[in-house]
């Protein structure tokens, strides 16, 4: 059973205005599920470009903390459609520990996500890397995140109930079904020049 939605304040009228069905504008209760699952995985890939693009911030450290703010916000929107009460301290958490699981060491993914973002202050050949790497890493890491989340909301999972290691087959999944995305997308470039 879908819960009401509390807490959110977000109308969800921009969609609207940029011409895309939003959470706001047909209340949680008033789709099918095939709608809300349509809805929620446009927002995830709508989410995922943006992250991407956040990874593109050159300041270092700033672009994580953009990174962040992008999958906080698509948590947010993601909790609307589904019906769900979210809390932006409780989001924060989940998105970390849920980090942590989509690369295997949360120590090592702390660390990796700081040396791509620093490597942006290395004149020359660090720009160019954190400048690649970052922006692959953010857009890819909030793709699987949204999927995790759409799993779990559209099982009746809510935030209290979310427990990141039931997921770790699923995060497996979705890394090697993103990774064969863009083996296939390279190999389509090079076979038509």
């Amino acid at each position: 059973m879908r819960q009401n939605m509390t807490g959110s304040g977000a109308s969800g009228k921009s969609g609207a205005a940029a011409g895309t069905l939003g959470a706001g504008d047909i209340g949680a209760g008033d789709m099918t599920d095939e709608q809300r699952d349509q809805l929620a995985t446009q927002l995830v890939d709508r989410f995922s470009l943006w992250s991407g693009a956040a990874g593109l911030i050159p300041l270092p450290l700033v672009d994580v903390a953009a990174v962040g703010g992008v999958q906080i916000q698509m948590l947010r929107r993601l909790s609307e459609i589904y019906g769900v009460p979210f809390s932006d301290n409780m989001g924060k958490s989940i998105i970390a520990s849920l980090a942590g699981s989509i690369i295997p060491a949360s120590t090592a993914a702390g660390a990796a996500i700081s040396v791509m973002s620093l490597a942006k202050s290395i004149p020359g050949v660090g720009t160019v890397v954190g400048a690649l790497t970052m922006p692959a890493f953010s857009a890819g890491a909030t793709y699987i995140i949204g999927k995790v989340f759409i799993q779990h909301f559209a099982s009746g999972g809510t935030l209290l109930d979310f427990n990141p290691p039931d997921y770790r087959e699923f995060i497996k999944a979705q890394k090697e079904k993103l990774s064969s995305r863009s083996t296939a997308t390279r190999g389509d470039t090079g076979k038509g020049a």
